[in-house]
């Protein structure tokens, strides 16, 4: 039998602040800058292509080298990266708009703008600032993937390959995560057919065996940005359930339902041994709660018995948004 001791707080209900919105919109838009640092200073002076737009955006930039040297001259008469991510993702956001809702394309569109805005100041510098191809793959996937992991944790986006996996999601029961991998695997080894820059050339060498390891380049820093993204978002989004037995357990969970503002759990037991009916508090809290939490129990407490376990992911009040894969 349960008894619930404010399980869903008012203090915790799921609600936004002004605050906590402009905060995220700033971690979206300066976020996205070591992105696009990556992208103009190690992505393109070495001619990687990676995957997601940036990838397709990269090999257009590529392919146009010296075609429009009247419009694009600080370029190379290339079409510059800036330009055909923001019509690219343009064109993807009206698809999106109109399919699956103007709500989502918010957050995106602010992405959007601040990443153009980002590759257009930032100049793409003649030479990598990391010589090695393939430490700039790993070290500018990993900085990459830092970024992009940030943005995402502030509910952001920096469009791309996601809007479409959210288009073809909305029509087709195929997971977003397949949809991405699917557009990677394909961009990336689009880089197999397209021309070798001069930089990339290596006299006596057989141009496919340099074209497969441009291939493979872009196969590490997809790989690098991955376990980036993936390790920050795991940093930021963990969290741990407290088993707190306490003959105090009144004064606990109201201490951690105040001072934590977290909602608390109190469960009915017996101690097999005593007999006795006993009262185990039951609560999720963020990683970095934890300390506070055992800062209460001690105060209040020092001889209860806590325990304490890592959650892969909390859904619901007052932590993540639940979502449909």
């Amino acid at each position: 039998m349960l008894r619930y001791s404010s399980f869903v707080n008012p203090h915790n209900a799921p609600h936004r602040s002004h605050w906590r919105t402009i905060f995220e919109y700033l971690v979206i838009i300066f976020g996205i800058f070591p992105m696009a640092l990556m992208v103009n200073w190690v992505l393109l002076p070495h001619a990687f292509v990676g995957g997601g737009l940036t990838g397709i955006c990269s090999a257009i930039y590529y392919v146009t080298g010296g075609l429009f040297p009247s419009l694009f001259p600080a370029y190379g008469g290339a079409i510059p990266v800036w330009l055909t991510t923001f019509v690219c993702n343009l064109i993807l956001l009206l698809i999106a708009g109109l399919t699956v809702g103007w709500r989502f394309c918010i957050r995106t569109m602010v992405g959007v703008m601040a990443i153009t805005f980002w590759y257009r100041v930032i100049p793409i510098l003649p030479e990598p600032i990391i010589a090695d191809p393939w430490l700039g793959a790993i070290i500018g996937g990993f900085v990459f993937g830092l970024s992009l992991g940030c943005v995402l944790a502030a509910n952001g986006s920096s469009g791309g390959t996601d809007i479409l996996a959210m288009i073809v999601n909305h029509y087709r029961n195929i997971s977003l995560g397949n949809i991405m991998l699917a557009c990677d695997v394909l961009i990336i080894a689009s880089a197999f057919f397209l021309p070798l820059p001069e930089s990339m050339r290596v006299e006596g060498t057989n141009p496919m065996y340099l074209q497969i390891k441009r291939v493979l380049y872009g196969v590490t820093m997809t790989i690098s940005y991955t376990v980036a993204v993936d390790w920050i978002m795991s940093r930021i989004h963990r969290s741990v359930h407290f088993l707190i037995y306490s003959s105090k357990y009144d004064e606990i969970a109201t201490a951690i339902n105040t001072t934590v503002n977290r909602g608390v759990t109190v469960l009915d037991g017996t101690g097999w041994y005593s007999k006795k009916p006993v009262k185990v508090i039951s609560v999720l809290v963020r990683k970095p709660e934890s300390s506070l939490v055992f800062r209460i129990v001690n105060e209040i407490d020092p001889n209860a018995l806590v325990s304490i376990a890592d959650v892969r992911g909390v859904f619901g009040s007052g932590f993540d948004k639940i979502k449909a894969k």
